[in-house]
């Protein structure tokens, strides 16, 4: 009903939108936005295009930036990950429960299957879905070639994304990830590395360099690199404490 209302009436819809941002959405930090929102809004119905008959209220407050917002870890694990598997161009790649706008984007030059608890309600050329858990990955062992997993093993049993408490979650999806990977198959993932294993309960656990190689002992490790702050490293550094690491394995 208030839907039906609101859509008809662009008043009493702009309206909402200015209660809703005051009373629901407003924050101390956004103050500045509701400054040059209103600003800008008037200069704009002063000079409005006239083949525009009015301006319906969508406020963005968050945006207006000096710098491109981005996530480092994201920026950097993605691009290393996506890079790794354009050049090994295997026939069909999976992923379990990593950026799934990234997971589509690779899916454009390789065939690409994912797999998360949480499903998908998107269609896309050469991109599949299958339901399942890390815990359980329903696939045969040894009959994954080519497999990544980013960002996504330090928070298995921490209840972050629905999932059952498991004390040692992370540990059980690096096992499954070793059963379903094929012989010589590739394994790219990141994980969060730090001077010693710690959990950040509920958002996710760091490892120590030494316990990444302990969870995947059945696979040869070919290449680490390692993101601090805002930038990529070759080497771990310990004194650099917190960052992530970026690991491509291979089966034995």
């Amino acid at each position: 009903m208030l839907k039906s209302v609101l859509s008809k009436n662009r008043f009493i819809k702009n309206l909402y939108v200015i209660l809703r941002l005051v009373t629901i959405d407003f924050k101390l930090s956004n103050l500045r936005g509701f400054i040059w929102f209103f600003r800008d809004f008037i200069s704009l119905s002063k000079t409005q295009n006239r083949n525009f008959k009015s301006a319906q209220l969508h406020p963005c407050l968050d945006d207006k930036n000096y710098k491109t917002p981005i996530d480092p870890t994201y920026f950097f694990q993605d691009s290393w990950a996506a890079k790794k598997i354009f050049e090994n161009h295997p026939k069909h790649h999976f992923d379990i429960g990593s950026a799934v706008k990234t997971i589509s984007i690779i899916s454009q030059f390789t065939p690409t299957t994912m797999i998360d608890i949480r499903p998908i309600d998107l269609k896309l050329d050469n991109f599949d879905f299958v339901q399942g858990s890390i815990l359980s990955i329903p696939f045969a062992d040894n009959s994954i070639i080519s497999l990544s997993s980013l960002c996504v093993i330090e928070h298995i049993g921490l209840g972050r994304y629905g999932d059952p408490i498991d004390a040692f979650g992370s540990e059980k999806a690096a096992r499954e990830i070793q059963r379903v990977l094929a012989r010589g198959g590739n394994f790219y993932c990141s994980l969060p590395v730090d001077k010693e294993c710690n959990i950040y309960f509920n958002a996710h656990r760091a490892f120590s360099r030494s316990y990444v190689f302990e969870l995947f002992s059945d696979l040869i490790l070919l290449e680490e690199k390692y993101h601090y702050g805002r930038a990529m490293y070759d080497n771990y550094d310990a004194q650099k404490g917190f960052g992530t690491g970026l690991f491509h394995f291979m089966k034995r």
